[in-house]
């Protein structure tokens, strides 16, 4: 027993599975992805001028970049005023619009993508509507160009910069803006000078995860993009399959890690930092003026008789201007929720058609395309591979990245914050790169083609998500209860299984549910390390959408589309029970 509790008293000692796994899979091959790319040992630049020279690498990164920047600038866009309202909505409506962000969020990116080829496909359902209404005689260019990639990319990176945004917002207090009004500042005054700047922390790490995530995209710019749309993520995949040398594979890979890397170092994107927010006001040069201040302040004195007397018209005037606001507020509210969710109730409808081609609405309800899947051993045999693989990572990922929270814990703020760092870079940079490294460490194992090597390479992933979900709950656990149950003689063990596990339980099992989820939907990193023995159910959705539309895919987008809310179910009725199972223990203690 003795051991045991040495283990969970070493901070450093918890952090090592999660550690090990890490280094070995993505930690040295990292280091050996850069020594291919200098040729080492002869250390040289050469596959870097290769990869310049060449107009068409040139172009494609440019091209990269552009479509990344556009893309989060357009989620931002949307995605803070969404936010804004979201947080500004009464308790239980924003519990509900959370959830309706959540779903797509968790809903696989193969199935939301597929779901926009359903819809702006030459026969899907945009041009399917506008040709029976006679508005057009022939099919319009919805899909493979450069407008379908955009539409995707927002689609799938959108709740991305909405859940850190609305993290920031709804920990503002909003008693700074009440005061700034009642200071005589007009709404936009008191936004733009006090709530933006205590949002932007949300800005900055909503807007640099969506552009690293964006510059990584593979799956939606070649299933919704033309020739012309290519990103460097789908050079450095066709490489990869057509057999390039690696030294030329690596050196693309490591050309856009290092993009990613100086942006989230230049604007200091912490994963591990905190969510409080300090008022700081701004200070313009015009108030440092003491003078000038002064006659200003003269000025508003003079003024306020005049302010008194319009007072009516201006409450008249706000009254009316806020029944606007509200319905403008509702509407991009509900317009913004239609474009997230939308798509994926098309692929459920859809689903069920009785037709022999996918139509919207289906001019019959049928179960045809879901036998074809449950009868079809190519089909449900990957699923249930998938399934095994999902359930190893769960595991392994939610026992290693727990006892990682816990370490992470007890760490002072500095060691903490670069630990937690590196445990979630698998999950901040361009997931081409960590299926390119992870191609690496699976055949320094000789794991490649192999279901214990996806298992690992999906595990790298998840313990980023078991982490940050486990030490979130960490965060507001009280230690008092701990030590109350110490005072009381009982060993730490025991306290761990009567006080801390039945209240961070729902963490723990939200956690490995959403490793299971993040398993179950992967798709490039499982492209690089599967070979051609080993084929799960994204990939071979994937390799059906590229070479032929089967309607079965729509019965699978459906099944991956529905997984999620499988998930919150699952996750409100443990938090549920656990709640009344842990507030006995709490009694108990505090007695």
């Amino acid at each position: 027993m003795q051991p045991v509790q040495r283990i969970l008293r070493s901070p450093f000692a918890l952090l090592v599975p999660a550690l090990a796994i890490l280094t070995i899979v993505f930690g040295i091959p990292i280091v050996q992805l850069f020594l291919e790319s200098v040729n080492a040992p002869g250390f040289n630049l050469q596959n870097y001028y290769a990869f310049l020279e060449q107009k068409a690498n040139i172009r494609i990164l440019i091209q990269t970049l552009e479509i990344s920047t556009v893309a989060t600038v357009i989620c931002l866009l949307i995605g803070y005023p969404t936010a804004y309202l979201i947080a500004s909505a009464p308790k239980k409506t924003r519990v509900i619009l959370i959830v309706l962000v959540v779903i797509p969020y968790l809903t696989s990116d193969l199935a939301r993508t597929y779901s926009w080829v359903v819809i702006l496909g030459d026969a899907g359902l945009i041009n399917s509507v506008l040709t029976e209404l006679g508005l057009i005689s022939s099919p319009l260019p919805l899909i493979y160009n450069r407008v379908a990639v955009y539409v995707g990319m927002v689609h799938i990176m959108l709740p991305m910069i909405i859940l850190p945004l609305l993290s920031v917002m709804t920990s503002i207090n909003n008693s700074l803006v009440a005061a700034a009004k009642s200071m005589g500042a007009r709404p936009s005054t008191a936004f733009w000078r006090v709530y933006f700047p205590l949002s932007m922390p949300g800005v900055r790490s909503g807007t640099l995860l969506v552009f690293v995530l964006c510059l990584g995209f593979y799956v939606t710019p070649t299933a919704l993009g033309g020739l012309g749309d290519a990103m460097l993520s789908t050079s450095i995949a066709a490489q990869a399959s057509t057999g390039f040398s690696m030294a030329t594979i690596s050196a693309s890979s490591f050309v856009l890690l290092a993009i990613a890397v100086i942006v989230l170092a230049t604007f200091r994107l912490n994963p591990a930092g905190s969510r409080k927010v300090e008022f700081k006001p701004r200070v313009g040069w015009f108030s440092r003026i003491t003078f000038l201040n002064r006659i200003r302040g003269y000025a508003n004195e003079i003024a306020v008789g005049s302010k008194a007397k319009s007072w009516p018209l201006q409450v008249h005037r706000m009254q009316s201007n806020r029944r606007f606001s509200k319905i403008v507020s509702w509407t991009s509210l509900v317009l913004v929720s239609f474009y997230l969710l939308f798509p994926s109730i098309v692929v459920v409808v859809m689903s069920f058609s009785d037709g022999q081609t996918l139509q919207f609405p289906p001019p019959g309800l049928s179960l045809q395309w879901y036998r074809s899947f449950f009868s079809d051993a190519s089909w449900y045999g990957t699923a249930l591979l998938s399934i095994k693989i999902g359930l190893a990572v769960s595991i392994l990922a939610t026992v290693a990245g727990t006892l990682a929270a816990f370490g992470l814990n007890r760490f002072a703020p500095g060691v903490r914050n670069v630990m937690t760092t590196a445990i979630l870079t698998p999950i901040i940079i361009p997931v081409i790169v960590v299926g390119v490294a992870s191609y690496f460490g699976l055949a320094n194992l000789g794991l490649i083609g192999t279901e214990r090597g996806i298992v690992l390479t999906h595990t790298v992933g998840a313990i980023g998500y078991v982490v940050v979900i486990v030490s979130a709950t960490l965060v507001d656990f009280d230690k008092q209860l701990v030590r109350a149950a110490n005072s009381m003689k009982a060993r730490p063990l025991t306290a761990f299984m009567k006080i801390t596990l039945p209240i961070i339980r729902p963490a723990i099992i939200g956690s490995a549910l959403f490793a299971f989820i993040h398993s179950f939907g992967e798709v490039v990193i499982t492209s690089f390390v599967s070979g051609y023995s080993v084929q799960t159910l994204p990939l071979k959705m994937w390799n059906n959408i590229r070479n032929e539309i089967d309607p079965t895919v729509a019965a699978v987008a459906s099944l991956l589309t529905l997984l999620p809310i499988l998930w919150m179910i699952a996750l409100y009725v443990m938090w549920w029970r656990a709640g009344e199972r842990a507030q006995p223990a709490i009694a108990k203690s505090e007695i």
